[in-house]
């Protein structure tokens, strides 16, 4: 595998999850993965486990993680913050979370793959989907 690491810097005042997938749509990235995603939030929109609507945050957060899948065709992204007292947060990040001067990101994307997104009637939310990007099988 041919591997591509990818590595950028987000500006305060920037939408977290647009300025990831507008990045992601930029370089045509089929098949990419989180690998480190350091930095401040001002404001953090999340959804948490079992929840069905986003928890809103205001504040001064740390980002202590990222993990998630990355394509054209669709991502999925959790984040973990800390805030001052140094309290865990985390969940399924949404739009609306606002960089507090400034993120770092770098995404591994591996070209052989294709990763897209389908809706599962057994959890309700599209799931992840990969195929070979050169025969379409799906695995």
């Amino acid at each position: 595998m041919n591997a591509r690491t990818h590595a950028f810097r987000l500006a305060h005042g920037v939408d977290l999850r647009k300025a990831i997938e507008h990045y992601v749509a930029e370089h045509d990235i089929r098949a990419g993965c989180i690998a480190t995603c350091i930095g401040g939030l001002s404001s953090a929109v999340l959804r948490m486990p079992g929840a069905i609507d986003f928890s809103h945050l205001e504040g001064d957060f740390e980002i202590v993680s990222a993990a998630g899948t990355l394509s054209v065709n669709g991502s999925h992204i959790h984040l973990s913050l800390s805030d001052g007292e140094g309290a865990m947060r985390g969940g399924h990040l949404d739009y609306g979370s606002t960089v507090r001067l400034s993120a770092e990101i770098v995404i591994l994307e591996n070209p052989q793959l294709v990763f897209s997104r389908e809706y599962d009637p057994d959890t309700g939310f599209r799931e992840l989907t990969v195929e070979d990007a050169w025969s379409g099988h799906k695995g």
